[in-house]
């Protein structure tokens, strides 16, 4: 488990990047602000103190693991673009999977000694989901400019974080139906968004031109 928490989220990425654009310069700044990120975390411990099942144990959740790995680099991500310090069309998911690469292998080596599968395997995938799935929303709201999707779209984008933390809420709970369900809910915009990339890389590819045979000819 602890190498899947060390492995997933790089591993991951260069999948993403087989596909989609990298980051350019913006690689550096995920990196350099992630390993900084990190490092102070681990130097200072948790901002919440998780609780027993309550609600303080769902405020850990959504403040320790999901919003330092997640929403802190979709933060810096959004100053970055507003002062125009990342390259155009820099691809936000690849951007917090980078950020997030430090805090994996740091998260691995602290929680290895827990042995706990709820932090090992679902906090990683939490974070790819939520990296991928706000991305997939955002590129939404850009290729239909209409004000109900923009609202629906800022809408997912609040609630996934909420339903990342809820799940793993439900599953230190042991309300593991729930917590199964609402990690399904999180993780469907990361698999839709990925197949159908997968798919446009596909038909791109299938579309030779006939001039292609004629200079090969």
């Amino acid at each position: 488990m602890s190498f899947f928490c060390f492995l997933w989220i790089p591993l991951f990425y260069l999948f993403r990047r087989s596909f989609s654009p990298g980051c350019g310069t913006g690689a550096v700044w995920a990196l350099v602000l992630g390993s900084i990120t990190a490092l102070l975390q681990f130097i200072f411990g948790n901002i919440v103190t998780p609780g027993g099942f309550g609600f303080y144990r769902w405020l850990y959740g959504f403040v320790d693991i999901v919003s330092m790995a997640v929403l802190l680099p979709f933060l810096v991500y959004g100053i970055l673009v507003f002062f125009k310090k990342l390259p155009e069309k820099t691809s936000f998911a690849n951007f917090a999977l980078l950020w997030i690469i430090p805090t994996a292998s740091i998260r691995a080596l602290v929680w290895s000694t827990s042995r706990d599968p709820i932090l090992l395997v679902l906090a990683p995938l939490l974070w790819a989901a939520l990296a991928v799935g706000i991305q997939f929303f955002m590129e939404l709201m850009i290729e239909r400019i209409r004000w109900y999707v923009i609202l629906l779209c800022v809408l997912c984008i609040l609630l996934l974080p909420v339903a990342a933390a809820t799940a793993y809420w439900a599953f230190f709970s042991h309300r593991n139906l729930l917590g199964y369900i609402i990690l399904g809910v999180t993780l469907v915009p990361m698999v839709f968004s990925t197949v159908m990339d997968l798919l446009h890389v596909r038909r791109n590819k299938n579309k030779i031109r006939p001039e292609f045979y004629v200079h090969k000819i």
